[in-house]
């Protein structure tokens, strides 16, 4: 859909295949919940297709504007890692063209080398044609949910690691620029919530277009509208108002999963130069302490947003070999392209990452160094191989020389 935030899916000087008019559902077993689609479909097709039927995607992002093929190459993650894995956990097979023209059919169980390369291989093992994947029944669109504040990193994990058995959806929003006592004292408002029956007199599976009309950032202004002056009394005032909104509610699939959706263009605000979204995920035993000091010092340079996420990741392996979740905590923060004083705050952050044996999210990076990309990725030489001579990206120009 065009839409990550770096360059896996650019390719300067080059060709560029559109594939989201591949857009067509094959086939539905109601039995089993198996879904035959083309690669393009999109997730919120699916959703509102499927939804008022009682079935669900057992994992999305934080938004639902993304096609099957680029859920499947990017090996998407979504709030309920530790109950349901990542998007590839539920793809029971896929069909991959190669620029020489093979066809190959694969799947955990079928050609499962090549199932496990281009699950998370960021397009370039070939183009995914069609997928089968794997739905789970729900109740109906709503959720009950629970909103915690919280004024400690410590607090964070104990809200994270209480949660885990009880809750299928966990996540938390963090004020990034609020960290003090070398990062351990941190405010942020922690979410938890699990897919819930209706109750009397609520629509079951109410339609998303009746949420409400999406709203449109017209422009980008000259200047990016986060900055010292809006981002402190923002972040302040976001935590205040969800502080009082404390406590049990139910609220609709949409909203609570896909927050920006109902904001289109919202990228304009960043201004004309853009942003940065920095994605890292550190194993749990490192992870207080590497957190800690990725807040600390963006904290001391007052650059972050005030979209800012914090959550872990569940005891489980990934299913494709460049798949970025792994067992730990994962933060993801938005920084408006300052030029170089951003590229140096990014430097001294994967020091951080590096050392705390951790990775970054290559779907959303557009400037990690080759070391680090090796380091965090160990099973690249396993993945090479599978790599199709007739297809590259910007991203792959960068880190893997071709």
């Amino acid at each position: 859909m065009g839409r990550s935030y770096g360059d896996v899916a650019l390719n300067p000087g080059g060709t560029l295949w559109l594939t989201a008019p591949q857009d067509r559902m094959v086939s539905w077993d109601e039995t089993t919940g198996e879904l035959t689609c083309e690669a393009g479909v999109l997730l919120r097709d699916i959703q509102q297709a499927f939804v008022p039927r009682g079935w669900m995607l057992p994992v999305t992002p934080g938004t639902q504007i993304v096609t099957v093929g680029g859920a499947i190459a990017n090996d998407v993650h979504g709030k309920n890692h530790h109950v349901q894995g990542s998007f590839g956990d539920h793809v029971r097979c896929l069909e991959l063209l190669r620029t020489d023209g093979e066809r190959i059919r694969c799947g955990p169980q079928v050609q499962s080398d090549w199932f496990t390369a281009t699950v998370g291989g960021m397009g370039l093992t070939g183009v995914i044609t069609q997928a089968t994947l794997r739905l789970v029944r729900v109740p109906g669109a709503w959720l009950e949910t629970e909103t915690i504040p919280y004024r400690t990193l410590g607090a964070f994990f104990d809200l994270a690691d209480s949660s885990e058995q009880a809750w299928e959806h966990t996540v938390s929003w963090i004020d990034c620029l609020s960290a003090r006592d070398n990062g351990r004292t941190v405010r942020g408002i922690f979410l938890r919530a699990n897919m819930a029956r209706p109750e009397a007199g609520e629509a079951p599976h109410a339609a998303p277009a009746a949420l409400g009309r999406p709203l449109t950032v017209p422009f980008a202004p000259p200047i990016s509208l986060v900055n010292s002056a809006t981002l402190r009394p923002f972040n302040a005032a976001y935590y205040h108002l969800n502080r009082r909104r404390a406590g049990r509610a139910r609220q609709h699939y949409v909203p609570f999963f896909y927050p920006l959706d109902n904001v289109q263009e919202w990228n304009r605000i960043y201004g004309r130069a853009g942003f940065y979204q920095y994605q890292c995920v550190v194993p749990h035993a490192s992870g207080p302490q590497a957190i800690a000091a990725l807040l600390q010092e963006i904290t001391a340079t007052g650059q972050g947003s005030f979209l800012g996420v914090l959550k872990t990741f569940g005891q489980r392996e990934a299913v494709g070999l460049m798949s970025f979740p792994q067992p730990g905590v994962t933060l993801a923060l938005d920084f408006p392209n300052r030029g170089e004083s951003t590229l140096q705050l990014f430097a001294r952050l994967d020091g951080v990452v590096a050392q705390a044996g951790g990775r970054l999210y290559p779907a959303k990076d557009a400037r990690m160094p080759r070391a680090l990309f090796e380091s965090g990725y160990p099973k690249l030489p396993q993945f090479l191989p599978f790599r199709d001579p007739g297809i590259q990206s910007a991203m792959s120009q960068r880190l893997m020389g071709w």
